[in-house]
Parts: C-alpha cells; structure tokens; sequence
C-alpha cells in the first residue's frame, strides 16, 4: 500500500485521529529531554510533531516511503532530519536513537517483522521500540463505519480486519518475532466530534490508503449507493465517533 496523495488530503482524512493517538504514543514511549527519536511512516508528521515538542528538531529524524509525505513532513517540522525510505532497510547506524516509533504503519510494511527489526537495529541496547495499530480486526478503527457501509454494498470486500498488526495479539506477535524484549501493550482510545456528516464524509473522497481504494473501486453508482447506506446509519451529525489503537513496546 502507497500513500501518493498530499500530506494535505492525508491530515484531513486521518490526521484528526493520528494526532491525539500519537501525543498518547510519545507518552507511552517515555520520550525525555536529550534522546535522540526515529518517527518510521511519518507521513505529514503527526507524531515527528510530538517529539519534536519533547525533544527539539535536531535530536528528531523521521522517515517514509511516499515522497509527498516527506516533502510534508520537512514542510511541518523545520530542522527535522526527514529521508524518504521503507522501515525495512533504514538509513540510520546501529544503536543510534534511544527511542523509535511507528504510528499506524505497521500494517502497511511490506515486512512488518523485517521493519520493527530495523528499528530495533537503529535503537540502543534498552531503549523503547513501539508502534500502535488501530484495532482492525475488532473493527474500531476511525473506518470501521465505512467498511460497515462497504460490507452492505459490497459484501466480497475484504475490509481491513486481516491486515498485519490489526488486534492487540498480532502486533504483540509482530515485536516479539523482530527481537525485542519486555514486550507489552496497552489500548488507546481517540473521540472526534464531527460536526456533520459532510465533514466526516468528504476526506474520505481523496483517494488516501485502502479505504479511498475501496470508494474508487465501486464506481460513481455504487459510490452513490454507499453514501445513501451511511446517512442511514450515521445521520446529518453532530458525529461522535471513538476509534481504539493498540500500541505495542519493546526494548532493543
């Protein structure tokens, strides 16, 4: 899965769940004044933003595969050192941060174990590896009222449940198969207010990640459809909607 999209249209769609999830990761993770951070699939920079907050710009690098997102990134947090690059082979010496992170990315590496190995390598001998994934399989991502509608339209689609990562066990697997030690986890929970359907609906139009696949894949008529299957269920708004991370950590 790429995201070619601009960081613009990807902040509309997830940013208003990426940010609180991540301000709830950095401080999960323990981020303090002196480490130096790795954000792998920064994306625009929800969570580089963070630990730029905690840490300053030189002792924060970040780095993804979708060139957009970099020049984004960069764009966001000034100083931030931002490579374009997959988590499975980092362009960073071995032992080099004192924490890494990986929020919502998981389940879109081409090797989810090969790429929390990479942060392991990258991060000194103790310190934090982490990274959350909505709970996919549990069906309360931010989506989950989307794939609900899709399941009504389009009853073959797959969804999202059978991504890597998607339940608390999967991603527990994923850092323990990579190496790390200590592995736990903990749940995080983000509520958005929509203010109409409109607002919550509209980012969804632009094409980001494998819910804008879907909406694409159906056409204009069953677009239309799936629209109509969503009013039902959601209303006119206000629209409050809470979505459930899971947020994995191990030590290097």
């Amino acid at each position: 899965m790429t995201f070619e999209v601009s960081g613009e249209a990807y902040d509309r769609f997830m940013g208003r769940y990426s940010r609180p999830l991540a301000a709830r990761l950095a401080q999960w993770l323990e981020v303090a004044d002196g480490q130096r951070a790795l954000d792998v699939g920064c994306g625009p920079g929800a969570l580089t933003e963070q630990l730029v907050r905690r840490l300053g710009a030189e002792r924060v690098s970040a780095v993804d595969p979708s060139e957009t997102f970099v020049a984004a990134c960069r764009q966001r947090c000034p100083g931030v050192e931002v490579h374009r690059g997959g988590a499975e082979s980092l362009p960073y010496a071995d032992d080099t941060f004192d924490v890494a992170a990986a929020c919502l990315v998981v389940h879109f590496m081409t090797d989810p174990v090969a790429g929390v190995a990479e942060m392991a390598r990258v991060t000194r001998r103790g310190g934090w590896v982490g990274a959350t994934v909505w709970d996919l399989a549990g069906s309360r991502a931010p989506m989950w009222p989307l794939w609900a509608a899709v399941a009504e339209v389009e009853p073959e689609h797959g969804g999202e449940r059978d991504f890597a990562g998607g339940s608390e066990d999967d991603l527990v697997a994923i850092l323990r198969a990579a190496g790390l030690r200590h592995v736990e986890s903990t749940a995080i929970e983000v509520t958005v207010r929509h203010p109409s359907f409109e607002e919550w609906w509209e980012p969804y139009l632009h094409g980001v990640g494998p819910a804008g696949d879907a909406i694409a894949e159906l056409g204009p008529d069953g677009r239309r459809r799936l629209e109509e299957v969503l009013r039902r269920r959601l209303g006119d708004g206000p629209i409050e909607l809470t979505a459930v991370a899971y947020a994995a950590r191990g030590r290097a």
